[in-house]
């Protein structure tokens, strides 16, 4: 069965129109929220609140209780308040005995306290049945019907009976379930939707440090240096000429940084002849990052091309175009056309146009909505091979672009080569260390080790 049709089924609700009445305690925004989409999904629901009185703002179909009138009705009570209002439902004991209770809160800052919520809400009601689930998923989501960011909604307890009833409330609001285990992984849960982009504090860091680096290595070169030994002043290249050259740095960098931790696995496979261990931590993180440091590459990729498309209507290059036009008038004499300047300058312009359309490509398929609709198979060469000819590609576009002048003297100011160049000390390095491994002696000897062929058995973990 592919993956589409696994989707469908997650998505899906369930085939008897019967709907068991659900529970709320708390009608606050969650709640409010919670219990409308329930009801356009066919659940009866009743809320238990302090007040019994009617609100506009409660949803019209539903039934406002107290607590213990309003547990009595329902198996499953959805607890949609906060820890620290806990307390009362000591006294409501004897009623929840027995009862699935929903523990949906969250806290303000990672590991606020020392247990989860819903473990400590599985100590004060300790004869229901908790279940930890809907924290990932926003009241604003709810209401609006937008869950394409927030569809996935995770689920622990320990009854296995009581998730099934729960993960069957969360398909039928069109939602996907994901069995975390049992309720020691609440803490984890409840510690999601408060981490900050994650897998994007390396690549954002990284790039930040990167951009600031070459921001004062080209302000030293093209900026500074002109204006100590030749008296020019060149600080409006702040503007458009050292961003431009930032980018595609940084774009290039990224992007092979994207793979190297791929070629640094192989070679530790390759040298302990097995699998089945770990790689360093250090490691494990960069790989897990790869997909947002292609994105950012991608930014800075894209940055570079809308610099390059204006740069004819910069005044300074304007300014030397018509001073060149002036020069070859006054001298009457004109230059004529360099076949090899030609040919690179059309070579370097179309190596870039391939490469930057490769990389537009493969961050539309790391897409979740594009990844989900391809198989492992497409989606690897996608992002392995065309990544790798991405690699290739944009490196040849910086060779072509600046290596006639490696051995130029006047290319190293204060002995400082150009920036470009620093920037193809990573790709070559990736590049090359791929192409040794794809050497039969070393390709066979990987492709069997990843197949789970161990040179020494005794290490497998």
């Amino acid at each position: 069965m592919n993956k589409n049709s696994s989707n469908i089924m997650a998505l899906s609700p369930t085939a008897s129109n019967k709907r068991e009445t659900v529970c709320i305690f708390g009608t606050g925004d969650f709640g409010r929220a919670l219990g409308h989409k329930m009801i356009q999904s066919g659940y009866p629901v009743v809320y238990g609140s302090r007040s019994t009185q009617a609100s506009s703002l409660i949803p019209k179909d539903a039934e406002v209780l107290s607590h213990a009138e309003a547990a009595q009705k329902a198996t499953i009570i959805i607890i949609a308040i906060q820890r620290q209002h806990y307390n009362f439902l000591t006294s409501l004991a004897e009623i929840l005995h027995g009862k699935i209770l929903v523990d949906i809160s969250n806290n303000v800052k990672l590991n606020q306290y020392p247990e989860s919520n819903a473990e400590y809400l599985a100590q004060l009601v300790p004869g229901a049945k908790v279940v930890k689930a809907f924290n990932t998923v926003s009241a604003w989501a709810l209401q609006s019907g937008t869950l394409d960011a927030s569809r996935q909604v995770f689920v622990c307890g320990d009854d296995m009976e009581a998730k099934q009833m729960v993960m069957g409330i969360v398909r039928a609001l069109g939602l996907t379930p994901l069995d975390q285990g049992s309720l020691l992984a609440a803490q984890e849960i409840e510690n999601y939707p408060l981490q900050l982009f994650p897998m994007w504090k390396f690549p954002i860091l990284l790039s930040f440090g990167l951009v600031t680096f070459f921001f004062f290595y080209c302000l030293i070169r093209d900026i500074i240096y002109p204006y100590v030994y030749e008296n020019k002043d060149f600080s409006f290249f702040i503007a458009i000429s050292i961003p431009n050259r930032i980018c595609p740095i940084l774009a290039l960098i990224l992007l092979s940084l994207v793979y190297l931790p791929g070629v640094l696995a192989a070679i530790i496979q390759l040298y302990r002849g097995t699998k089945y261990r770990r790689f360093p931590d250090w490691l494990d993180k960069w790989m897990l990052c790869r997909k947002q440091l292609g994105l950012v590459a991608l930014a800075f990729a894209s940055l570079h091309v809308l610099y390059t498309l204006i740069i004819p209507i910069r005044s300074f290059v304007r300014w030397r175009i018509s001073s060149q036009i002036v020069s070859q008038a006054l001298s009457n004499k004109t230059e004529p056309l360099n076949n090899t300047n030609a040919w690179l300058s059309d070579s370097y312009l179309a190596l870039g146009i391939l490469g930057f359309f490769l990389f537009v490509l493969l961050g539309i398929t790391s897409l979740p909505s594009v990844s989900n609709n391809v198989n492992w198979r497409e989606f690897r060469f996608v992002q392995s091979k065309l990544g790798y000819l991405t690699l290739v590609l944009c490196t040849a576009h910086t060779l072509v672009y600046g290596g006639k002048w490696f051995l130029s003297p006047s290319s190293y100011r204060w002995y400082l080569p150009s920036a470009y160049m620093l920037s193809l000390i990573v790709p070559c390095t990736v590049l090359v260390v791929k192409f040794v491994l794809i050497f039969p002696c070393l390709d066979k000897p990987l492709t069997q080790i990843r197949q789970g062929w161990e040179r020494n058995p005794q290490y497998s973990e």
